[in-house]
């Protein structure tokens, strides 16, 4: 893969880079198709060969299309660049897994995904709407569905076995639930995305995973400054002290910085922004790295806060937290 930066090899024997763009852009908030499309061509530019979607994001067919012209420019190839794609909550019944795959592949204009993971472990009933989830109009629990993410995941195995996704994972998964993935999988998820940042550092999950072959990637790595569900009293990652000293003596910004020391703990992350010097300023964290006594000053910082709780389905017997 002709990636720039470091990659990691997953436990389904594929490279994935360690540097990604994110593109959400919340579920409730309205997607802007032409800033996705430009902001993918604009990372793809600046050297990201991994693009991270979702089916409910509903920006697909734009992540797509840039590729699709940035193949097209000779610039990339297929195989240089690794796609990432997720299965919503409301496609968790077996019979609906392919379905929903299908729909991301034909959004995406593509014959494969390089990842595609199980968004959450939790279920919702099928064909319920996006919006109806994240601004009910009655009660969430009319909404849950009782289907257990290890059937689920059975389905999932079977888009391997068709080249559909060339690797699985699952996101938003506690330790307690990957065990028990890992006890029931013919093929075993290759990587866990979940909310990781000084501020929540997941030490046990960071350790459960590395032992296990499991891959982490962080995503609200600086904080989600931009999430719906941020509430006015958390404090600001991106301003916190020991992150702005270490940014002033590294010649870098908070941000980089909070980039870096994932990196630096072999986790992966994918930033989100759609911003084009943004974009670039987040690439540019290869010609760096965090000493121990830096990594050891933001591991001590874990607050056990979580930016993005999901707190709205905290009824429901899957929920990860």
């Amino acid at each position: 893969m002709a990636a720039s930066g470091p990659t990691v090899v997953l436990s389904s024997g594929y490279k994935m880079p360690l540097l990604g763009l994110g593109t959400s852009q919340g579920a409730i908030v309205k997607p802007k198709p032409k800033e996705v499309l430009d902001s993918v061509k604009v990372a793809i530019d600046a050297g990201y060969r991994h693009i991270d979607t979702a089916w409910v994001y509903k920006n697909e067919k734009e992540v797509g299309q840039a590729i699709k012209e940035k193949i097209a420019e000779g610039k990339i190839k297929r195989e240089d660049v690794f796609v990432t794609t997720k299965l919503f909550l409301t496609f968790h019944r077996p019979e609906h897994v392919h379905e929903s795959m299908m729909q991301s592949l034909g959004s995406l204009g593509l014959d494969y995904v390089d990842l595609y993971l199980i968004h959450n472990p939790m279920c919702l009933k099928y064909g319920t709407n996006p919006s109806e989830i994240f601004q009910p109009i009655g009660k969430i629990e009319d909404l849950y569905d009782d289907v257990d993410y290890v059937d689920t995941w059975k389905a999932m195995e079977s888009l391997v076995d068709e080249g559909l996704a060339k690797s699985i994972g699952v996101s938003n998964f506690n330790r307690q639930q990957l065990e028990r993935l890992l006890q029931n999988c013919r093929i075993k998820p290759a990587v866990n995305q979940v909310e990781l940042h000084p501020y929540l550092a997941e030490q046990d999950l960071v350790d459960f995973s590395k032992d296990n072959g499991i891959h982490l990637t962080a995503y609200s790595p600086l904080g989600s400054p931009g999430h719906h569900s941020k509430r006015d009293a958390d404090p600001v990652l991106l301003e916190d002290p020991s992150v702005a000293a270490i940014a002033k003596k590294s010649g870098k910004s908070s941000a980089q910085v909070l980039l870096r020391y994932h990196l630096d703990r072999g986790v992966s992350v994918i930033p989100k922004s759609m911003t084009p010097n943004r974009i670039q300023a987040n690439f540019d964290i290869m010609d760096f790295s965090l000493s121990q006594e830096d990594l050891a000053t933001l591991g001590g910082l874990d607050r056990k806060l979580r930016y993005v709780g999901g707190s709205d389905f905290t009824t429901h017997k899957y929920f990860p937290y």
